[in-house]
C-alpha cells in the first residue's frame, strides 16, 4: 500500500437503490445525443460521429441540493440517463457491450451555459462550463438485474412543476451499446466508469429557489433544490 504524504481523498460514489454504494472512477458525457436537442443548440440532427466530454467523479452529488455556481448568470438543467459499468476493456463489440453494465440512474448535467458558450467561441475546452462542483446531481442506481436494459420510456424534467424537457429513451441517437463500444476504442473502460447519455430538448435556465424534478420511466425520479 502506498505511503501517501497527505490523507487520501474519499472515493466518490453513487447510492444504490436497496442499499450500498457504487464507486465512481470516471464520468464520460456524450454531447447532442437527442436530435431535437441538437437542433435547439444550432446543430444538424443527423447521426454524426459521437463526441464526449468529461465531468469529474466528485462532481456527482446525491444530496438533493444544487448550489448555484459562481461566475455564471445562465445555469441550465439537462436531464440524462446514467449508465454505470461493472467491467470494461478496449474495443468492446457492440453486441457484448451490455454485459459490462451494472445499472442505470437519473441524473442532471448542470451547465454554466454562458461560460460553455464563451469557451466554444474561443475553441477552448468545456470543463469550466460542465465540470464544476456538484454539477452532476444524481439519483440512486438501479441494478440491471432488476430493471433490465431500458431502450424506451419517458424522460422528463419539470421546474417548479412546469414541464420543461420531455422525450423518450428511444430517441437517443447513439444507443447505450454503441456508446460503450465507441468509447472503448479510445479509452480503456473499467469498473466504476459512468456514462451520461445526453439530454432531450427543452434545456433552460434555473435560479436560486427553483425546484427541479426529473424522471425517467422505470428508474424513478430525482428532486433537486437550487440553493
Amino acid at each position: 500500500m502506498a505511503d501517501f504524504v497527505i490523507p487520501a481523498p474519499p472515493v466518490p460514489s453513487i447510492p444504490v437503490s436497496g442499499g450500498g454504494a457504487f464507486p465512481v472512477r470516471r464520468v464520460y458525457c456524450i454531447g447532442r445525443n437527442y436530435a431535437a436537442h441538437a437542433v435547439e443548440m444550432g446543430h444538424d440532427p443527423d447521426r454524426e460521429s459521437p463526441f464526449f466530454f468529461q465531468k469529474n467523479p466528485n462532481n456527482l452529488d446525491s444530496s438533493g441540493e444544487f448550489p448555484y455556481p459562481p461566475h455564471s448568470s445562465d445555469v441550465h438543467h439537462e436531464v440524462e440517463l446514467v449508465v454505470a459499468l461493472k467491467s470494461g476493456g478496449t474495443n468492446i463489440p457492440v453486441d457484448k457491450a451490455l454485459d459490462h453494465v451494472w445499472g442505470y440512474a437519473v441524473a442532471l448535467d448542470m451547465t454554466r451555459r454562458d461560460l460553455q458558450g464563451e469557451a466554444k467561441k474561443q475553441g477552448r475546452p468545456w470543463e469550466i462550463g460542465k465540470a464544476f462542483e456538484r454539477s452532476g446531481p444524481v439519483g440512486p442506481l438501479h441494478p440491471a438485474t432488476k430493471v433490465g436494459h431500458p431502450t424506451a420510456g419517458r424522460v422528463e424534467l419539470k421546474v417548479n412543476g412546469a414541464l420543461k424537457q420531455e422525450g423518450d429513451m428511444n430517441q437517443i441517437i447513439w444507443k447505450v451499446p454503441e456508446m460503450i463500444s465507441y468509447l472503448s476504442e479510445y479509452f480503456e473502460l473499467q469498473a466504476g466508469d459512468i456514462i451520461m447519455s445526453g439530454t432531450p430538448s427543452g434545456v433552460g435556465p434555473v435560479v436560486k429557489g427553483d425546484k427541479i424534478d426529473a424522471m425517467i420511466e422505470g428508474l424513478g425520479s430525482l428532486s433537486v433544490k437550487v440553493v
